[in-house]
């Protein structure tokens, strides 16, 4: 349902580039509101105007809406859009300073991906610390969060973005063009990552990596 076909206008471009060279047809603001299996039909909702489109279909991949969980979205913790309702720099409660939340859970404004946990979790490790020692938290989450675009055979997209779309590249190349490159960290580089790094705690994202690889350029 967004007005283009991703949400950072880099990324955008180059999408946009990408679907005009292999005859795809982009369809923005429409929402997904009816499918019918029997038929192979799906019913879009036009964001602006409301009008109805039927379209028949061979495979449909459809990703659903992005909902807060009960559990939190019904308790005092929650914003009134049913999120943990966090400062999204500090990722300290709003109201309880006891509390913080990562992930998808919590209220900042940015892709809800693995990528955005990682670079939460250093955050959120680096101003538990300070808390718990009495100090002011200095941990400050950009909004990182990553989302690999496979758009071909071996290449790949490698969207990195933060708060307001700004761009938070890791390599000093355009990760906006297609690359093999990116294609093979997304495959080969980035399960370790996630299996061995995140999920125990030793991953903190890409951000050391970014500053030393952008040192002279800025």
């Amino acid at each position: 349902a967004l007005p283009a076909i991703f949400g950072v206008p880099k990324y955008a471009a180059t999408l946009s580039t990408l679907a005009a060279e292999k005859g795809c047809s982009v369809a923005t603001k429409s929402n997904l509101v009816e499918v019918d299996g029997e038929k192979m039909e799906a019913v879009f909702e036009n964001m602006d105007t409301g009008e109805l489109t039927t379209r028949k279909f061979e495979m449909l991949h459809v990703g659903p809406p992005c909902a807060p969980s009960a559990v939190y979205a019904t308790s005092p913790l929650a914003d009134s859009a049913g999120w943990v309702d966090v400062n999204k720099h500090t990722l300290q409660h709003n109201k309880y300073k006891n509390v913080f939340a990562i992930g998808d859970c919590n209220s900042c404004p940015t892709g809800k991906t693995a990528a955005k946990v990682a670079a939460e979790s250093g955050v959120l490790y680096d101003n538990l610390r300070r808390l718990m020692k009495g100090k002011s938290l200095t941990g400050n989450y950009d909004g990182y969060t990553s989302c690999p675009l496979t758009v071909g055979n071996s290449k790949l997209v490698l969207a990195e973005f933060g708060y307001d779309g700004a761009i938070l590249e890791t390599f000093p190349f355009d990760q906006a063009k297609p690359r093999w490159l990116s294609y093979f960290l997304k495959k080969e580089v980035m399960p370790p990552l996630y299996w061995h790094g995140l999920i125990r705690g030793n991953w903190r994202g890409p951000g050391i990596f970014r500053k030393i690889s952008h040192l002279g350029t800025a």
